[in-house]
C-alpha cells in the first residue's frame, strides 16, 4: 500500500519521542509498504529549542533534528514539513500528488492542527490515540482538535486495552475504538549486551494541565511519582530518572540519581543507549492512567523489553490483556514496588530472558502493524 504517516518527530526533537514514529515508520518499510512521512504545525511552526532553552518558529531546527532521524535510515526526500503555507521536504506539488494516490492517511498521536483538502485524497484515513483517557475527554469538547481530527478519519485506534471496559472512567461518547498496541522494530532494538546497574526511566514532571471529568481529575506524573518517592530508601537497588521539568532537588533528596531528561535522550543513539544500560526499567504511570484504568503501557517500556531489560511498572489494568509475572512486573503502592524489585532480581535472567519473549510476541512491528492496517482499510 502507499501510505502518508503523520507523527511529530520535529515538533518534538528528543530521541524517546521520534523513536515512537520511527517504530511504525520503519516496520511499515518493511512490511513492503511505500510510506512518505508528514509532519502538519498548523499555522507555524512552534517548537522548544532545548539547547537555548526557548520556542522557536525557525523551521531549520524542527527539520534538522527531522532528517537526522530519518537519513539514518536511508529515508530519502519522502517527507514534508508543513508550517502555514511553507513546505519543507517535499515540494507541495509532489507531495499533493502523493495523497492523490495514497490509501492511507494514518495520524499517531498529535492531531493536525489543519486540515488542508489534499488530506481528504487519500482512500482512507485512520488516528491512533496513545493519550488512553486524556484523548478521550478531550473529545469531549466540541471544540478539541482531536474530535475534530476523529471526525475525519473513518477508523480510530487506542493504545488503551481497557478503553470501553465497563468499569474503564475514559469517556467513548459517539466515537468508537479499535485496540492496537505501540509497535517495536526488533531489528533496530536487539538485546543489550552487558548488564546494567541501574533501575532507570525517562519521564516528564508535568506534561499538560489535568484533565477533568464528571467530577473527577486526571493528572501527570507530578501527582502520581510523589507515592513512590521514598522507594530507594528501602532497596538496595540504585535509580536513576532521567527527567524533566521536576522541582530542582527533590528527587535527590529522596536518593534517586537525576539527570537532565532532555540531554539522556537527546539523539536516538542518546535514547538507546540510556535504555540499553539500565538493568530495568521502574515506570510510574500518569495519575490518569492510573485512575481511569484504561490498560496504557508505554511505548518505551516496549523498548525496555526488547532490549531484555525487564519492566516494573504502576498498574493501569494491565493483567486484563498482557502477561505478568515473568519480564513485567505491576505495582500498585510502594510496599508492591519494593517486593518487585527484589522479584527482578531474584530471578535476572528469566525476567531478561521474558521481556525479550514478551516484545517479540506480543510487540514485534511485524505483529502488530498488519492487523491495524487491515481494520484501517476495512
Amino acid at each position: 500500500m502507499k501510505i502518508i504517516f503523520a507523527g511529530s518527530i520535529g515538533r518534538f526533537p528528543v530521541g524517546g519521542h521520534a523513536w515512537i514514529d520511527l517504530q511504525y515508520l520503519l516496520g511499515l518499510r518493511d512490511l513492503g509498504h511505500e510510506v512518505c512521512y508528514l509532519e502538519e504545525c498548523g499555522a507555524e511552526s512552534c517548537v522548544y529549542h532545548w539547547e537555548r532553552e526557548e520556542l522557536t518558529s525557525d523551521l531549520q531546527y524542527p527539520t534538522a533534528y527531522l532528517q537526522e532521524c530519518l537519513s539514518r535510515f536511508d529515508w530519502g526526500a519522502r517527507w514534508i514539513y508543513r508550517a502555514g503555507d511553507t513546505c519543507l521536504g517535499l515540494s507541495l506539488t509532489d507531495f499533493i500528488d502523493v495523497c492523490a494516490e495514497a490509501d492511507l492517511l494514518l495520524i499517531r498521536g498529535v492531531p493536525l492542527p489543519l486540515w488542508r483538502p489534499e488530506y481528504l485524497l487519500p482512500r482512507r484515513r485512520a488516528f491512533i490515540d496513545v493519550d488512553p483517557g486524556f484523548t478521550q475527554i478531550s473529545m469531549t469538547r466540541q471544540s478539541s482538535l482531536f474530535r475534530n481530527t476523529a471526525s475525519r478519519c473513518e477508523c480510530l485506534f487506542t493504545i488503551g486495552q481497557r478503553i470501553g471496559a465497563q468499569d474503564c472512567l475514559a469517556p467513548t461518547g459517539d466515537f468508537r475504538w479499535n485496540k492496537t498496541l505501540s509497535p517495536v522494530f526488533l531489528a533496530q532494538w536487539p538485546l543489550a549486551a552487558k548488564d546494567g546497574t541501574h533501575f532507570t526511566t525517562v519521564m516528564q514532571w508535568r506534561s499538560y494541565a489535568e484533565a477533568k471529568h464528571d467530577g473527577r481529575s486526571y493528572g501527570n506524573k507530578n501527582k502520581e511519582f510523589p507515592k513512590f518517592i521514598d522507594l530507594p530508601r528501602q532497596t538496595s537497588q540504585a535509580f536513576r530518572i532521567a527527567v524533566t521539568g521536576a522541582p530542582p532537588g527533590l528527587l535527590q533528596a529522596h536518593g534517586w540519581e537525576v539527570v537532565e531528561g532532555w540531554k539522556a535522550s537527546r539523539t536516538l543513539e542518546d535514547y538507546q543507549l540510556f535504555v540499553q544500560q539500565s538493568r530495568a526499567e521502574f515506570c510510574v504511570a500518569k495519575q490518569g492512567y492510573v485512575a481511569a484504568q484504561a490498560g496504557w503501557f508505554s511505548d518505551r517500556s516496549i523498548c525496555y523489553l526488547a532490549s531484555g531489560r525487564p519492566v516494573l511498572v504502576e498498574d493501569t489494568g494491565l493483567a486484563d490483556w498482557l502477561p505478568i509475572g515473568k519480564g513485567i512486573i505491576t505495582f500498585g503502592d510502594v510496599r508492591e514496588a519494593q517486593l518487585g524489585v527484589e522479584k527482578i532480581l531474584n530471578d535476572y535472567p528469566a525476567h531478561q530472558a521474558a521481556g525479550r519473549r514478551l516484545a517479540e510476541e506480543i510487540f514485534a512491528s511485524e505483529r502488530v502493524l498488519p492487523p491495524l492496517l487491515n481494520t484501517a482499510m476495512n
